[in-house]
């Protein structure tokens, strides 16, 4: 039975406050994106950070480790890099007459994969098994990667010389895709007074744990989603796969019309209905919600789908964008009531 009294309603933005503000220690605004990165730890999914240079993509993610108290590595993605570099390799061990695995880097519970897109697709396919298994396979033996794992990358969106694109395969892996902006007047102010001098840097310490995360996830999967509010987000993941020209999709929740345009060249996978599902209960738990509501999923759509969906030629040609429309789904799709999402089945 999920209990609905003001301890447990208070615990999901306690922890959310205890480790955001020690993140703020080092990271000034992208407060929206730290919470989002919590809610990925706590869903047990990756992310995907995009950005200009200089906004302190990396040294977030750095930053939330040291908070969390992991184990971290940070890969910096370079044309040249190999796959063993990532996941490891075998080393042969001249006194005993055999080959060891040499574990690499990724045998961390979080690694940042930096520039994710400089490296070619066979580095980057290297980290498919890993993201999805949770597990690394050298010399026919399967390593377990450590409890919790996640990867976080990121990407310039600016610079596209020397760059390669992310494979569909490994992007859908990924629980969001995150656009960092540039800090406000306000905020940009507040570093130049906090880190204008050379000798002064930020101290962080561990405020939790792996462990303490792995008992939240207990806390987070209390979280009530009704079937009105799943019904839901199968009508919004379904409506981008309508929009692909994917009949099989067409059905009661489709708003399309015949002989429209296609905007999507392809639609979202099933992984993105988990995707919000999971999400939607982790930041229903860190806002201190017994139950995941529409206005969350709403808020979660693009951070979930924007890197699971693809525009055709026309849609480009038009500078018409994945955001856009996936917009324009959540306008058509009609809304549950929020009592059909706080329904008596909530508190079995």
């Amino acid at each position: 039975m999920t209990t609905n009294g003001s301890d447990s309603s208070a615990a999901g933005p306690a922890w959310l406050e205890k480790v955001k503000g020690e993140v703020a220690k080092a990271v000034v605004g992208h407060d929206a994106v730290i919470e989002r990165l919590i809610a990925a730890l706590l869903a047990d999914g990756h992310v995907l950070i995009e950005g200009m240079p200089g906004l302190a993509k990396t040294l977030l993610v750095r930053s939330l480790a040291t908070a969390m108290g992991f184990d971290f590595e940070r890969v910096q993605f370079t044309p040249d890099l190999l796959p063993s570099d990532v996941v490891g390799t075998m080393v042969f061990q001249p006194h005993d007459g055999e080959f060891k695995a040499h574990l690499g880097p990724i045998f961390a519970n979080l690694v940042l994969a930096d520039e994710i897109n400089r490296a070619p697709a066979k580095v980057q396919s290297g980290l498919l098994e890993a993201m999805q298994e949770r597990q690394v396979t050298l010399g026919g033996q399967s390593h377990p990667l450590p409890s919790p794992f996640l990867v976080m990358a990121t990407q310039n969106p600016i610079e596209h010389e020397g760059t390669y694109p992310l494979p569909e395969a490994q992007v859908d892996r990924f629980l969001f895709k995150l656009i960092t902006d540039y800090p406000s007047e306000t905020e940009e102010h507040e570093m130049l007074d906090r880190w204008g001098k050379v000798t002064v840097q930020p101290n962080l310490s561990a405020v939790s744990s792996g462990q303490e995360l792995l008992r939240l996830r207990i806390a987070v999967d209390e979280v009530h989603v009704s079937e009105a509010l799943q019904r839901y987000i199968l009508a919004l993941v379904r409506e981008t796969r309508v929009r692909a020209g994917n009949r099989a999709a067409l059905d009661s929740h489709a708003t399309v019309t015949n002989g429209a345009p296609r905007p999507f060249s392809f639609g979202a996978s099933p992984r993105a209905s988990l995707a919000l599902v999971q999400s939607a209960r982790a930041l229903a738990w860190l806002r201190g919600r017994s139950f995941v509501s529409p206005d969350l999923v709403q808020d979660l759509l693009l951070d979930c789908l924007r890197h699971r969906v693809g525009l055709t030629y026309e849609s480009e040609a038009e500078e018409i964008t994945g955001e856009q429309v996936l917009r324009e789904i959540v306008e058509v799709t009609p809304v549950p009531s929020l009592d059909a999402t706080a329904d008596a089945d909530a508190h079995p």
